[in-house]
């Protein structure tokens, strides 16, 4: 049985891209075998369906064959795994507020993808315009609140940090009009420095 993990990837998919940034960051990109997965709503992986029953990426088979999914299970799973200091912290306050970051993050990628299925893989006739205004609320709600949170990002580059710089490369890379610098000067200015890190260089999904 092999001693490598495998991890079902895409390269543009944010999810994914965070454990990546993870994976960098803690030294472990070379315990694992990345897999390639293509999918979309309507075009399903049956490989992928039989191992996360969800049908998502980022999925990580372990070298026992059992599979963890959703990307902050395996993100605290990973962050156990390595000898450095926790990216995750372990208890406490700090805990809760790192997660809930990482959680508003989330909540913008969530929108995000939401708003890019809308309107570039539903038939032209179907979209509903509505819809995506209220996406893009949320979107825009989260960033205020990452815009008055941008100086505890700057705090450490771990769990919470990895995952706003996540959501906004997505935002970059699929919702480029956004212009979501303007109104959000402070997180602008983090984001900057941030997409500067090797980890996060090297993850940037291809235009």
């Amino acid at each position: 049985m092999s001693t490598r993990q495998t991890l079902f990837f895409s390269a543009t998919s944010p999810y994914v891209r965070k454990v990546m940034v993870l994976l960098h960051e803690t030294g472990q990109l070379d315990l694992v075998q990345l897999h390639g997965i293509t999918l979309t709503p309507i075009n399903p992986s049956a490989e992928l369906n039989s191992l996360n029953p969800a049908g998502k990426i980022p999925a990580l088979q372990l070298a026992d064959g059992s599979v963890l999914h959703d990307s902050r299970v395996i993100l605290d799973y990973l962050d156990h795994q390595h000898g450095g200091t926790p990216l995750i912290p372990r208890d406490g306050m700090a805990r809760w507020r790192r997660l809930t970051l990482a959680s508003l993050a989330d909540a913008v990628l969530d929108a995000a993808i939401l708003v890019r299925y809308e309107t570039f893989l539903r038939p032209e006739d179907k979209r509903w315009d509505d819809w995506v205004l209220g996406q893009c609320g949320k979107i825009e709600r989260a960033l205020e609140s990452f815009e008055q949170a941008a100086d505890e990002l700057d705090e450490a580059f771990d769990v919470a940090a990895i995952s706003a710089a996540c959501a906004l490369g997505y935002l970059d890379f699929r919702m480029p009009d956004l212009n979501w610098r303007r109104d959000c000067p402070k997180l602008a200015a983090w984001y900057t420095v941030a997409s500067q890190r090797p980890s996060v260089k090297a993850t940037a999904p291809a235009p």
